[in-house]
């Protein structure tokens, strides 16, 4: 088979084992059942933004210059939450977007990530997050009413643990085993005094499995506006990773935009 077009960032779903969609152009694929068979996936040489414009580079989170620069959706409140103002009804880029976007419940949650990590994302987004970051299960700290809220927690407990994922240990299946409601119990006392009515009495644990084969021993990110193209057995998929047989690993998120051909 054979597909092109722009890759996009892929769809899940949770089940016993999530559920991956590649949307390629104006097409789906259902990447669970290429586990085990070979892909070649080639670059063609060309990147269309969000917004619709065919550009020659992107910046963060796949923007080009404009967008990167203009659209509330780039703005720092993205990936730094507690620099949200919405609720001061004070406007960064697009107030009304803005308000749409923060002024919204968000929840603050613990994550065994191949280690334990903090984060936030809005509720509806659970637990689309978790897949996203490739956890293997998660916990709800707090429930907070908008964005803001959530972050300023976050800061709180990221004095105190990570907030990143250390991506190669999780492509490698290097996982710990982590009681998320002991460290639930034990992240409360560091949530702000003023927040922690917030804290949540939700403590179910959703436990998240992947569809992985095998995990490779040794792990090398593939860009393919460097290399061209990456060809091999595909063995898994984690968080937004397909992994390959040779240790080739492939974030098709951070490919968001990149036309590719597509064959197996």
């Amino acid at each position: 088979m054979r597909y092109t077009g722009a890759l996009s960032k892929m769809k899940t779903n949770l089940a016993d084992t999530v559920g991956y969609y590649l949307e390629i152009g104006d097409d789906f694929v259902f990447m669970n059942e290429l586990i085990g068979k070979e892909l070649h996936l080639r670059y063609q040489g060309q990147i269309t933004c969000h917004c619709g414009d065919t550009v020659s580079a992107v910046f963060r989170m796949n923007f080009c210059k404009n967008c990167f620069f203009t659209k509330p959706e780039a703005g720092d409140s993205i990936l730094r939450p507690e620099l949200s103002q919405a609720h001061l009804d004070k406007e960064d880029r697009d107030l009304a977007w803005e308000k749409k976007y923060q002024l919204q419940p968000h929840l603050v949650y613990l994550a065994n990530s191949a280690g334990l990590k903090v984060g936030v994302t809005r509720e509806q987004q659970r637990p689309t997050r978790w897949m996203d970051q490739g956890a293997t299960a998660a916990i709800v700290l707090a429930q907070t009413e908008n964005r803001y809220q959530a972050g300023a927690i976050e800061v709180a407990l990221k004095e105190h643990m990570s907030d990143k994922t250390p991506w190669q240990r999780m492509v490698k299946g290097e996982d710990q085993d982590i009681d998320l409601l002991t460290e639930k119990e034990n992240a409360m006392q560091w949530v702000p005094e003023e927040f922690k009515s917030m804290i949540s009495d939700d403590n179910t644990i959703t436990n998240i499995t992947y569809p992985v084969q095998e995990y490779p021993t040794k792990a090398k990110s593939v860009n393919l506006e460097k290399v061209g193209e990456v060809q091999g057995k595909l063995v898994g998929i984690r968080a937004h990773y397909l992994l390959f047989s040779s240790g080739a690993v492939m974030n098709v998120r951070s490919h968001e935009g990149r036309h590719v051909e597509l064959n197996f």
